[in-house]
């Protein structure tokens, strides 16, 4: 059940939002804050400049999460909650272990290049020493399951004989994420230090490519 609004002046269309639709409204402001955030990271990101954006109030958005870093750890979370929802959708384990870890690398590479906020946002908690995903138990359980996913193909794959023993499931997906990552953190630079475009079609795909068969030569045996 939601929370019922706090009373304050007005009517009109905000406060009509809120009774209508209070999740509609939550996600209104998560998606504006989310923009914001990248925009203008953490430090530079103001309230009042948010909830001039969104279909509710700046007292809303403190009802709702407190303060700013309150919205900024629900923006990461919401954010890290996507990714691993995709992921589990891939359904790894229907499939065989190289064709698993390649739909994995393949996947994770075109989610980074299609959600560049996703990447300027976890830059942006790196700026913060990731002090607040430390204060989030539901990131650091939402990141586990990750690894886990990992661990049961690169398991299964051993016991196919596919895969080489000695590897972390936390190194593979330390490689995959990189690899993956660096096409989008790095891509304005790399832009202007060679001429070459990471984001580009032809070059994305040859790269995406690239990446799988990293991968799936770092696991084999």
């Amino acid at each position: 059940m939601a929370p019922a609004a706090p009373r304050r002046a007005g009517s009109g269309k905000k406060a009509a939002s809120w009774t209508q639709d209070p999740e509609g409204v939550r996600r209104n402001i998560l998606a504006i804050a989310r923009a914001e955030f990248v925009e203008n990271g953490l430090s530079g990101a103001r309230v009042d400049e948010i909830a001039a954006k969104t279909s509710t109030s700046k007292r809303m958005i403190y009802y709702y999460f407190g303060d700013k870093e309150g919205l900024y750890r629900a923006v990461l979370e919401e954010m890290y909650a996507r990714i691993r929802n995709f992921e589990r959708s891939l359904d790894l384990a229907a499939l065989p272990p190289r064709e698993a870890i390649a739909t994995l690398a393949g996947f994770t590479f075109d989610y980074h290049a299609d959600n560049p906020d996703f990447v300027r946002l976890v830059m942006v908690e790196n700026i913060h020493h990731a002090r607040h995903l430390e204060n989030s138990a539901e990131i650091g359980e939402l990141n586990l399951s990750a690894i886990d996913m990992i661990r049961e193909v690169y398991e299964r794959g051993l016991r196919e004989g596919v895969f080489r023993a000695g590897l972390d499931p936390i190194d593979i997906h330390l490689t995959i994420s990189a690899l993956s990552f660096y096409n989008v953190s790095n891509r304005a630079s790399i832009l202007q230090v060679f001429g070459h475009d990471m984001g580009a079609p032809g070059a994305r795909e040859r790269r995406r490519a690239s990446i799988i068969d990293t991968v799936l030569r770092m696991l084999a045996p």
